[in-house]
């Protein structure tokens, strides 16, 4: 038997949550249509100060939990699925604003599409009634998880969804506040928690608004980022590196076409050179950061910078060469400006160039020793692979120092 358990979070919603129970009430026909053989109805009532368990408790089949103070709505949800019974968790807010006529439906489509996790899209009818403010804050909140996870989402903070209660160990832990959602779709792309969307209907809320649009907007953010931070850090770091290098050769190029009524702009220059140094640093600690990632999680996971290689050996590998290149570059400038009297009067910008050469020791001192403490790491998680294979006296199917079991290039 298939148990379906409804969960909503609830705190001040006793001029909306009659409303909400009486059409989840109502959906009993459509849920045993869909499949369910039993359901059950959990509020959480997160320390409300009025009269909404007072309310709930009215209604004699539906479970009420009450935490004595406001914990937040993440907490709320997370208190529900641990006193859920069923095999199938949905939840959705107390305020009206989503429709529980489309659980039914949210069923049909995680069986007929074999998914964990499915997700009803506020932002894909043109009837939303969703505030302009928040639709472009979740248009954006959604953006940022297709580019920083490389997966299609429409609306990464929905409050409307249904899952596996099988798939919760891979997406614990998930914060208390109302940044449970988009950390929860986050974690759904990296764990390989198959998730699919569907658009349903969204209607204004009943009463005032719990969400602070710029401080749970902040929140949002950090629960993205920091989330894609903990599988794929070399997505925010390279991307990040990547466009200050493009910025800094843009910036280099300008210089060098229209360097002006002055001669030869050098402050401009320099700065376009910091940048270029600045962005491969950036990708070279997202590697690194990669790389242990990758030790922690032991098993596979999503990797590199825009989701497939761009070289056939990862760019990682060549670090050491590359890096040894650079202080070789810059020691080579530096002793021919010397000879070329470039780093005293009369030319104009005698700092320039021992600041450059100096810049790209640095650089290339930071690149061999990324190179070095990537084939370190590339040692320690081939370790239990090689003592296997040394216990059963196989030989080695790899150089040591090439790959990262069970992961992707890095670039």
């Amino acid at each position: 038997m298939t148990t379906l358990s409804i969960v909503i979070p609830a705190y001040n919603e006793e001029g909306a949550i009659r409303a909400v129970l009486d059409r989840v009430r109502a959906i009993g026909p459509a849920l045993r249509e869909a499949g369910f053989a039993e359901w059950e109805v959990i509020v959480v009532d997160d320390g409300s100060q009025d009269r909404t368990a007072e309310i709930v408790a009215a209604y004699p089949e539906v479970r009420l939990i009450r935490h004595p103070v406001n914990r937040g709505y993440g907490a709320a949800l997370k208190t529900g699925f641990a006193h859920a019974r069923g095999e199938w968790l949905a939840f959705l807010d107390a305020d009206a604003t989503y429709p529980p006529e489309a659980l039914p439906e949210l069923y049909r489509i995680a069986c007929a599409d074999g998914a964990d996790l499915v997700v009803g899209s506020r932002m894909g009818r043109a009837d939303s009634e969703m505030p302009l403010v928040r639709r472009i804050g979740n248009w954006g909140f959604a953006f940022l998880l297709r580019v920083l996870g490389g997966a299609p989402v429409s609306d990464s903070a929905s409050g409307m969804r249904l899952l596996r209660r099988e798939v919760l160990e891979r997406l614990y832990p998930l914060p208390d506040g109302l940044n449970f959602t988009p950390a929860m779709s986050a974690r759904a792309i990296y764990e390989n928690v198959r998730m699919v969307e569907i658009p349903i209907p969204y209607r204004e809320r009943l009463g005032q608004s719990k969400l602070h649009p710029l401080r749970d907007g902040v929140r949002f953010l950090h629960a993205i980022v920091w989330t894609v931070m903990t599988y794929n850090p070399a997505r925010v770091f390279g991307m990040t590196g990547f466009g200050l290098a493009l910025l800094g050769l843009a910036l280099g190029a300008s210089a060098v076409l229209w360097p002006g009524p002055g001669g030869w702009p050098f402050p401009r220059l320099f700065a376009a050179v910091v940048l270029v140094a600045l962005g491969l640093h950036l990708f070279a600690v997202g590697t690194l950061f990669n790389y242990i990632v990758s030790l922690f999680h032991k098993r596979p996971i999503r990797h590199g910078l825009f989701g497939r290689p761009l070289f056939r050996r990862p760019l990682e590998h060549r670090f050491l060469p590359i890096g040894a290149l650079s202080i070789a570059i810059g020691l080579g400038l530096y002793g021919w400006a010397v000879l070329a009297r470039l780093t005293a009067p009369p030319f104009p910008a005698p700092w320039f160039v021992p600041a450059v050469s100096a810049l790209m020791v640095v650089m290339g001192t930071d690149l061999f020793t990324a190179g070095i403490l990537v084939r370190a790491l590339a040692e320690l998680s081939q370790r239990e692979l090689r003592i296997q294979q040394d216990l059963e006296a196989r030989p080695a199917m790899m150089p040591s120092a090439e790959l990262i079991p069970q992961s992707r290039p890095l670039s």
